[in-house]
């Protein structure tokens, strides 16, 4: 039997509407990873003040996302997350660049935004996160750190999450 992320890559149709809603500053390394979510998930991207809230609900999946900064993602993320409609149980998923990965880091970095959400009623079906690009603060003086990423190996790992999104969602039928 095959997999929903098999069906849906084999008739390159996706049955769930999805939005991804990013903001990507200095280099915009989590914009590619957005991208490379839209082309799996036939999705929107836009950026948090592009949000018009009465029209979310027409969404059955909404990937956020920001690079991190001081261990949280950037502010206008967050700052929508505050203002969302109460949902009852909406799939979701967080993702995000950063200079420095792990799994005890990824999941500190991204604990605001997900807490934000689930208290307005989302469940977050999955998280994904990579190196990015990093230039701030001293690092602009020795040419930055992760020089090239996102790279094509990020954006492989950023499909194969979002054709892995599909198979959570338990989507009968492409």
């Amino acid at each position: 039997m095959k997999t929903m992320k098999e069906v849906c890559k084999a008739t390159d149709t996706v049955p769930v509407k999805c939005l991804i809603i990013v903001h990507s500053y200095h280099h915009n390394n989590t914009l590619k990873i957005a991208d490379e979510f839209s082309k799996v998930l036939n999705a929107k991207v836009i950026a948090p003040d592009q949000v018009i809230l009465e029209k979310l609900d027409e969404y059955d999946l909404i990937g956020f996302g920001a690079g991190i900064d001081s261990g949280r993602h950037y502010k206008p993320i967050l700052d929508l997350a505050d203002i969302l409609p109460e949902v009852n149980n909406k799939p979701a998923f967080v993702f995000s660049t950063s200079a420095m990965q792990g799994d005890d880091k990824v999941s500190k970095d991204h604990s605001l935004l997900r807490q934000k959400l689930q208290s307005k009623g989302y469940a977050i079906i999955g998280e994904f996160s990579c190196k990015g690009f990093n230039t701030n603060s001293f690092l602009k003086y020795f040419g930055g750190m992760n020089k090239g990423k996102p790279d094509i190996d990020d954006l492989k790992h950023a499909e194969e999450f979002a054709l892995n999104l599909l198979d959570v969602l338990f989507v009968p039928e492409c």
